[in-house]
């Protein structure tokens, strides 16, 4: 005698909700920066926000400006910059990704001459670097 297998009876899956594409368009950021080499002396403005005892959020722009000692991952998404400067005789290191939302411009203000592409030596003693003259490339003893 053959038995009578049972089928079970198919479910039917539920109705899927339809997901809505809810993409929020943020502004883009112009995230040109200039050429950015190690040697730089740079000004990076950086968005804060700050926040009083009431709760209430203030938002400002503040300026970090010193040489830049390190940049890693050139023009990839994870790409930094460490900046150095010196502030009431102790220093002082921040590492700026370039992709940071916060970070609104970064300008140059001048250029030193360098043979190396990790400045980590400025740490522990200030040595001499050549600026490089607006223009060209060439040098001048500072």
């Amino acid at each position: 005698m053959a038995e009578d297998k049972k089928t079970a009876p198919a479910k039917k899956d539920a109705p899927k909700a339809e997901a809505k594409d809810t993409k929020k368009t943020e502004p883009k950021l112009d995230r040109t920066f200039p050429d950015i080499q190690p040697g730089c002396v740079v000004k990076v403005h950086q968005e804060i926000t700050d926040v009083n005892p009431k709760g209430e959020e203030k938002k400002r722009i503040q300026i970090f400006e010193g040489i830049v000692i390190a940049r890693k991952h050139g023009k990839a998404i994870n790409a930094t910059v460490t900046v150095r400067k010196e502030s009431g005789g102790i220093g002082v290191e921040k590492i700026f990704p370039l992709n940071l939302p916060t970070v609104k411009k970064i300008e140059i203000v001048k250029k030193w001459r360098t043979t190396k592409a990790k400045l980590g030596y400025l740490r522990d003693k200030h040595k001499r670097l050549r600026e490089v003259e607006p223009g060209t490339k060439r040098t001048r003893k500072r």
